[in-house]
Order: structure tokens, then C-alpha cells, then sequence
């Protein structure tokens, strides 16, 4: 792995551009270009060379709205003397620390380093923020749980042919980034469970809908992993104790219909599946408090269909 600091990708390509964007932006409010020089702390050479091309209005950073909008509020400040060199530092490295927080300047720092795609790298923001080590938390669950799974005989035979992902939300999820699971899915490969990447959050469009619509009428689910609908997985759930709930297998306003499903039933089950539908697959969801606690349990409900066969 090179060792291309992060550091580096600031220096060499974020401050350019924003340089560029902000020389512009200057100068159509009407400042010199020695003044704009003194506020950016380039040479009035370096301005001219600025202004004489259209900045790149594309790209992850040039692109982003949040650098649109500080470059334009940091402009009207400067501009309008309600805003001086430390207040503009002050924006620019609110924006720098957004960016480095699994935003566009990890999407650079990863093309200049490939061997960090899919590890939800998290090198720019150590440290004690309570948040982010929840972050990590729900990543290490989505970590356990993925292993758990890989390491549990059978589970490769109840995998559905799309594959399987398992994932994990945040305390506070809202959204489908909210919640981490595995990029590229778990699949079937001659007999075991292979697990194609590191968990990172938004992977999984329907695991993630399953879990909000859970937690929107139980808040102790947090995690949920599919399998295949299969008749003697359902039977060993009904044997533990749990009647499965069946939907609509559309996935048009799933999230809606599966939350009226549960308020129908008045709780939420620990498996929940429907029978497929035209060029729909027939899938169950195993849900738990946490992605390995859905794990555990799918494992459990694997090993009851083994010990119905043996007999």
C-alpha cells in the first residue's frame, strides 16, 4: 500500500480548487486581483492564473454543494468586510473535517490508494467522538454478525440466489444510510459463505428497509439479515416460538406496507418473509437487536432444520 497522507490530498488537490472557486467568486464581486491575493495568500501572479480560466465547476469537491456554498458564503464575507481571514479559515476547515469524514476527500484519498475502497475508512476522524464510535460499534456488529454466518455450517444451502446481506442501524436511524451492511452481498461460493468486503453504511437498500419499518413499531430491533423463504426454516421458527409474519413480496411502498403489517399484528416478529412474486425472489428476514443477535438466531433456525432431517 503506498503511504499517500491524507494531508496531501488537502494540500495538493482540495485547497487548489477551492483557491480557484474563490478567486472567482472575488473577483466577479469586484475586488482586484492583489486584493483577492492577500485574502487567498497566493501571489497576485498565482490570481491571474486563477481567473485566467473558468474554474472546474465538477468533480467530488468542486461539485459537492457544501463547497459551492462555503465558497459563496466565505466570497460575501470577505467581500463585504463581515468576514476576515480567520473567520474564512475557520469555514474552510469546517468543510475540510466534513469532507474527511467519509466524504469526498476519502473518495480521493481512496483513488490514490485502492486497497482502502470498502473498508469504511475512519483514518481522519480517531478519537473520542461518542458518535463516531458508534459508528464503529455498528460496523464491528455487521463485522460479527457477516463471520457468524460464514462460519456456520449450513447457511450456505438457505442463502437465496441474489444473496444475502446483513445489516445493523444506528441507534437514531432514519434513512437507508443510517444503517451498515455488507457491499456486493454475502453469497453461496462451492459450499460456504464468502463475505465480498468490509460493512460500510447504505449497502443495502431492502435489509435497511426491513429494519427501519421494525424499528418504527419496536426500537430494540436494530439489525436483520435474508435468507431464502424456505417451509422447514419457518417450521423450526414456529418451534422456537415465533410466528413468522408474511407480506407483500412488491417492493413498490414496501416500507409502508410493512409497517401497517406490524401494527396489524401488534408486535414484530423475529422472522418475517414472503413467497416471491414475478421476478422476485422468496425471502425471510431474521430480525434481532443487533446483527449478530439476527445472526445468532438464523443460525439456530439453520442447525433446528439439520437436527429435523436427521430424524
Amino acid at each position: 500500500m503506498s503511504l499517500v497522507m491524507p494531508s496531501e490530498i488537502v494540500v495538493n488537490e482540495v485547497l487548489p480548487t477551492i483557491r480557484a472557486l474563490l478567486a472567482r467568486a472575488l473577483s466577479e464581486r469586484g475586488l482586484t486581483q492583489q486584493a483577492i491575493a492577500d485574502h487567498l495568500g497566493v501571489t497576485q501572479a498565482a490570481v491571474s492564473a486563477y481567473l485566467g480560466e473558468e474554474p472546474d465547476r465538477t468533480g467530488p469537491i468542486a461539485g459537492d454543494p457544501r463547497t459551492q456554498a462555503t465558497v459563496e458564503r466565505i466570497a460575501d464575507g470577505l467581500a463585504g468586510d463581515e468576514m476576515d481571514g480567520y473567520d474564512a479559515l475557520a469555514e474552510l476547515l469546517d468543510l475540510i473535517a466534513e469532507f474527511e469524514d467519509r466524504g469526498p476527500i476519502c473518495e480521493l484519498h481512496e483513488d490514490a490508494i485502492p486497497a482502502l475502497r470498502g473498508l469504511s475508512c475512519d483514518l481522519c476522524v480517531r478519537g473520542d467522538d461518542p458518535e463516531l464510535a458508534t459508528e464503529r460499534e455498528v460496523l464491528a456488529d455487521v463485522r460479527r454478525a457477516a463471520r457468524l454466518l460464514a462460519t456456520t455450517d449450513g447457511v450456505a444451502t438457505v442463502l437465496p440466489n441474489v444473496g444475502t446481506n446483513v445489516g445493523a442501524a444506528l441507534p437514531d436511524a432514519t434513512a437507508p444510510t443510517d444503517v451498515a451492511a455488507i457491499p456486493g452481498r454475502l453469497h453461496a461460493m462451492r459450499g460456504r459463505v464468502e463475505i465480498p468486503a468490509e460493512p460500510a453504511f447504505g449497502a443495502s437498500s431492502n435489509v435497511s428497509t426491513v429494519i427501519l419499518a421494525a424499528r418504527s413499531a419496536d426500537e430494540s430491533i436494530g439489525g436483520a439479515l435474508n435468507l431464502a423463504t424456505d417451509e422447514s426454516l419457518l417450521a423450526v421458527a414456529r418451534d422456537r416460538g415465533i410466528d413468522p409474519l408474511q407480506f407483500d413480496a412488491d417492493y413498490e411502498d414496501r416500507d409502508e406496507r410493512l409497517r401497517e403489517r406490524f401494527d396489524e399484528r401488534g408486535e414484530v416478529p423475529r422472522v418475517v418473509y414472503h413467497e416471491g412474486a414475478f421476478g422476485i425472489e422468496p425471502i425471510t428476514y431474521v430480525l434481532g437487536e443487533t446483527a449478530e443477535a439476527a445472526a445468532g438466531l438464523a443460525a439456530d433456525l439453520v442447525a433446528g432444520i439439520g437436527r429435523d432431517a436427521d430424524r
